[in-house]
Protein backbone atom coordinates (compact mmCIF):
# COMPACT_ATOMS: atom_id res chain seq x y z
CA UNK A 1 0.00 0.00 0.00
CA UNK A 2 1.47 3.47 -0.81
CA UNK A 3 2.59 5.93 1.88
CA UNK A 4 -0.39 8.38 1.15
CA UNK A 5 -3.48 6.61 1.35
CA UNK A 6 -6.67 8.85 1.57
CA UNK A 7 -10.07 7.40 3.01
CA UNK A 8 -13.24 9.07 0.51
CA UNK A 9 -14.29 10.96 3.32
CA UNK A 10 -11.22 12.89 3.86
CA UNK A 11 -10.61 13.68 0.01
CA UNK A 12 -11.21 17.84 -0.95
CA UNK A 13 -14.84 18.63 -2.32
CA UNK A 14 -13.74 21.57 -4.29
CA UNK A 15 -10.14 21.07 -6.19
CA UNK A 16 -8.29 22.99 -8.94
CA UNK A 17 -8.14 21.30 -12.27
CA UNK A 18 -5.57 21.38 -14.53
CA UNK A 19 -6.99 20.25 -18.37
CA UNK A 20 -5.00 19.23 -20.48
CA UNK A 21 -5.79 17.35 -24.23
CA UNK A 22 -4.02 13.68 -24.46
CA UNK A 23 -2.56 13.86 -20.57
CA UNK A 24 -4.12 10.69 -18.66
CA UNK A 25 -3.39 10.02 -15.52
CA UNK A 26 -5.42 6.93 -14.09
CA UNK A 27 -5.52 5.95 -10.00
CA UNK A 28 -1.98 3.97 -8.91
CA UNK A 29 -0.49 5.88 -12.46
CA UNK A 30 2.47 8.12 -12.48
CA UNK A 31 2.18 11.13 -14.80
CA UNK A 32 5.08 13.78 -15.07
CA UNK A 33 4.46 17.23 -15.39
CA UNK A 34 6.44 20.28 -17.32
CA UNK A 35 4.58 23.04 -15.76
CA UNK A 36 5.48 26.85 -16.59
CA UNK A 37 2.37 28.72 -17.84
CA UNK A 38 1.41 31.61 -14.94
CA UNK A 39 -2.14 30.19 -14.16
CA UNK A 40 -0.81 26.42 -13.80
CA UNK A 41 2.89 27.71 -11.90
CA UNK A 42 -0.37 29.50 -9.58
CA UNK A 43 -2.20 26.24 -8.79
CA UNK A 44 0.88 23.74 -8.30
CA UNK A 45 2.06 26.31 -5.77
CA UNK A 46 -1.33 26.33 -3.87
CA UNK A 47 -1.59 22.71 -4.17
CA UNK A 48 1.82 22.34 -2.49
CA UNK A 49 0.86 24.59 0.37
CA UNK A 50 -2.86 22.84 0.42
CA UNK A 51 -2.87 19.00 0.60
CA UNK A 52 -0.60 18.42 -2.82
CA UNK A 53 -3.84 17.64 -4.38
CA UNK A 54 -5.45 18.81 -7.92
CA UNK A 55 -7.50 17.17 -10.72
CA UNK A 56 -6.20 16.39 -14.42
CA UNK A 57 -9.38 16.62 -16.77
CA UNK A 58 -9.47 16.28 -20.77
CA UNK A 59 -10.65 19.45 -22.72
CA UNK A 60 -14.28 18.28 -24.93
CA UNK A 61 -13.42 19.67 -27.89
CA UNK A 62 -17.17 18.72 -28.85
CA UNK A 63 -18.71 20.59 -25.75
CA UNK A 64 -19.55 24.89 -25.79
CA UNK A 65 -17.11 27.04 -24.27
CA UNK A 66 -18.20 28.35 -21.23
CA UNK A 67 -16.79 31.55 -19.15
CA UNK A 68 -13.86 29.80 -17.57
CA UNK A 69 -12.47 27.95 -20.70
CA UNK A 70 -13.28 24.97 -23.04
CA UNK A 71 -15.79 22.58 -21.98
CA UNK A 72 -14.62 20.07 -19.84
CA UNK A 73 -15.44 16.12 -20.05
CA UNK A 74 -16.83 15.33 -16.59
CA UNK A 75 -14.75 12.31 -15.40
CA UNK A 76 -11.57 13.11 -14.34
CA UNK A 77 -8.37 11.89 -11.39
CA UNK A 78 -7.11 13.45 -8.75
CA UNK A 79 -3.77 13.38 -8.29
CA UNK A 80 -1.26 13.98 -5.52
CA UNK A 81 2.07 15.32 -6.07
CA UNK A 82 4.91 13.43 -5.26
CA UNK A 83 7.76 14.68 -6.46
CA UNK A 84 9.05 18.24 -7.69
CA UNK A 85 11.86 20.68 -8.16
CA UNK A 86 12.09 23.91 -9.60
CA UNK A 87 14.16 24.72 -12.68
CA UNK A 88 16.25 28.02 -13.19
CA UNK A 89 14.15 29.18 -15.34
CA UNK A 90 10.75 29.15 -13.28
CA UNK A 91 9.23 26.11 -14.12
CA UNK A 92 8.01 23.39 -11.80
CA UNK A 93 8.50 19.78 -12.64
CA UNK A 94 6.36 17.69 -10.65
CA UNK A 95 5.18 14.05 -10.75
CA UNK A 96 1.38 13.55 -10.00
CA UNK A 97 0.23 10.17 -8.54
CA UNK A 98 -3.19 8.97 -9.97
CA UNK A 99 -5.78 8.77 -6.77
CA UNK A 100 -9.06 8.16 -7.72
CA UNK A 101 -11.27 9.39 -10.22
CA UNK A 102 -14.13 11.72 -10.13
CA UNK A 103 -17.34 13.49 -11.46
CA UNK A 104 -17.55 16.85 -11.86
CA UNK A 105 -20.93 17.94 -9.79
CA UNK A 106 -20.57 21.84 -10.79
CA UNK A 107 -17.29 23.91 -11.93
CA UNK A 108 -16.25 27.11 -9.51
CA UNK A 109 -16.01 30.79 -10.12
CA UNK A 110 -11.94 30.99 -10.95
CA UNK A 111 -9.29 31.08 -8.49
CA UNK A 112 -7.58 34.29 -7.54
CA UNK A 113 -4.15 32.53 -9.43
CA UNK A 114 -6.17 32.28 -13.04
CA UNK A 115 -6.65 28.31 -12.76
CA UNK A 116 -10.31 26.39 -13.17
CA UNK A 117 -12.09 24.43 -9.83
CA UNK A 118 -14.56 22.21 -9.53
CA UNK A 119 -16.74 20.53 -6.73
CA UNK A 120 -15.88 16.84 -7.20
CA UNK A 121 -17.84 13.57 -6.89
CA UNK A 122 -16.43 10.56 -6.06
CA UNK A 123 -18.79 7.80 -4.49
CA UNK A 124 -19.00 6.71 -8.06
CA UNK A 125 -15.17 5.46 -8.18
CA UNK A 126 -14.54 4.87 -4.34
CA UNK A 127 -12.77 1.30 -5.66
CA UNK A 128 -10.27 3.17 -6.91
CA UNK A 129 -8.77 4.03 -3.89
CA UNK A 130 -8.53 0.12 -3.35
CA UNK A 131 -4.77 -1.32 -4.55
CA UNK A 132 -5.45 -3.80 -6.73
CA UNK A 133 -2.80 -6.75 -6.08
CA UNK A 134 -2.76 -10.17 -7.57
CA UNK A 135 -2.81 -11.07 -11.39
CA UNK A 136 -5.63 -8.99 -13.16
CA UNK A 137 -8.62 -10.26 -14.90
CA UNK A 138 -7.27 -10.12 -18.63
CA UNK A 139 -5.57 -12.34 -21.02
CA UNK A 140 -2.32 -10.84 -20.75
CA UNK A 141 -0.43 -12.49 -23.62
CA UNK A 142 -3.03 -11.41 -26.09
CA UNK A 143 -2.80 -7.69 -24.52
CA UNK A 144 1.18 -8.12 -25.20
CA UNK A 145 0.61 -9.61 -28.65
CA UNK A 146 -1.60 -6.38 -29.46
CA UNK A 147 1.27 -3.91 -27.86
CA UNK A 148 4.02 -5.72 -30.02
CA UNK A 149 2.04 -4.80 -33.48
CA UNK A 150 1.23 -1.47 -32.50
CA UNK A 151 4.58 -0.19 -31.44
CA UNK A 152 5.77 -2.06 -34.55
CA UNK A 153 2.95 0.15 -36.98
CA UNK A 154 3.50 3.11 -35.23
CA UNK A 155 7.13 2.86 -34.99
CA UNK A 156 7.56 2.88 -31.00
CA UNK A 157 10.82 1.45 -29.50
CA UNK A 158 10.11 -0.01 -26.00
CA UNK A 159 11.59 -1.83 -22.98
CA UNK A 160 10.48 -5.16 -23.19
CA UNK A 161 12.05 -6.37 -20.06
CA UNK A 162 10.11 -3.75 -18.25
CA UNK A 163 6.91 -4.80 -20.05
CA UNK A 164 7.36 -8.06 -18.86
CA UNK A 165 8.15 -7.15 -15.21
CA UNK A 166 5.24 -5.41 -14.98
CA UNK A 167 2.20 -6.16 -12.73
CA UNK A 168 -0.78 -6.91 -14.64
CA UNK A 169 -2.66 -4.37 -13.26
CA UNK A 170 0.17 -1.81 -13.87
CA UNK A 171 0.58 -2.96 -16.96
CA UNK A 172 -2.94 -1.92 -18.19
CA UNK A 173 -3.05 1.57 -16.43
CA UNK A 174 0.84 2.37 -17.61
CA UNK A 175 -0.31 1.78 -21.59
CA UNK A 176 -3.28 3.17 -21.23
CA UNK A 177 -1.30 6.66 -19.55
CA UNK A 178 1.47 6.43 -22.42
CA UNK A 179 -0.14 5.27 -26.11
CA UNK A 180 -0.54 8.27 -28.60
CA UNK A 181 -4.13 7.48 -28.62
CA UNK A 182 -6.68 10.37 -29.30
CA UNK A 183 -8.55 12.39 -26.64
CA UNK A 184 -11.76 10.57 -27.03
CA UNK A 185 -10.19 7.51 -26.48
CA UNK A 186 -7.71 8.41 -23.85
CA UNK A 187 -11.19 9.37 -22.01
CA UNK A 188 -13.10 6.22 -22.94
CA UNK A 189 -10.17 4.05 -20.91
CA UNK A 190 -10.19 6.48 -17.83
CA UNK A 191 -14.15 5.81 -17.75
CA UNK A 192 -13.98 1.96 -18.19
CA UNK A 193 -15.28 0.50 -15.35
CA UNK A 194 -12.70 -2.12 -14.66
CA UNK A 195 -8.89 -2.94 -15.15
CA UNK A 196 -10.73 -5.42 -16.90
CA UNK A 197 -12.75 -3.65 -19.49
CA UNK A 198 -9.96 -1.17 -19.55
CA UNK A 199 -7.56 -3.93 -20.96
CA UNK A 200 -10.10 -5.38 -23.37
CA UNK A 201 -10.44 -1.49 -25.10
CA UNK A 202 -6.80 -1.14 -24.94
CA UNK A 203 -6.30 -4.29 -26.73
CA UNK A 204 -8.85 -3.04 -29.08
CA UNK A 205 -7.59 0.78 -29.89
CA UNK A 206 -3.78 -0.99 -30.49
CA UNK A 207 -5.16 -3.62 -33.24
CA UNK A 208 -7.39 -0.50 -34.99
CA UNK A 209 -4.12 1.51 -34.74
CA UNK A 210 -1.95 -1.29 -35.97
CA UNK A 211 -3.70 -1.66 -38.51
CA UNK A 212 -4.06 1.88 -39.88
CA UNK A 213 -0.44 2.24 -39.47
CA UNK A 214 0.49 -0.87 -41.16
CA UNK A 215 1.73 -0.30 -44.96
CA UNK A 216 -0.66 -0.33 -47.58
CA UNK A 217 -0.32 -3.27 -50.07
CA UNK A 218 2.00 -2.34 -53.27
CA UNK A 219 3.15 0.54 -51.13
CA UNK A 220 6.88 1.58 -50.07
CA UNK A 221 6.64 1.41 -45.84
Amino acid sequence: MPAFHPRLANLPEEIAVFPLSGALLLPQGRLPLNIFEPRYLSMTLDSLAQGRMFGMVQPDGHGPRGETGPALYRVGCLGRVCSFSETEDGRLLITLAGLIRFRIVEEMPLAAGGYRRVRADYTAFADDLTEQDGPAPYDRAELVAALRAYFLARRIEANWDAVEQSADAMLVTTLSMVCPFEVAEKQALLEAPDCAERARMLVALMRMGAAANAPSEGRPS
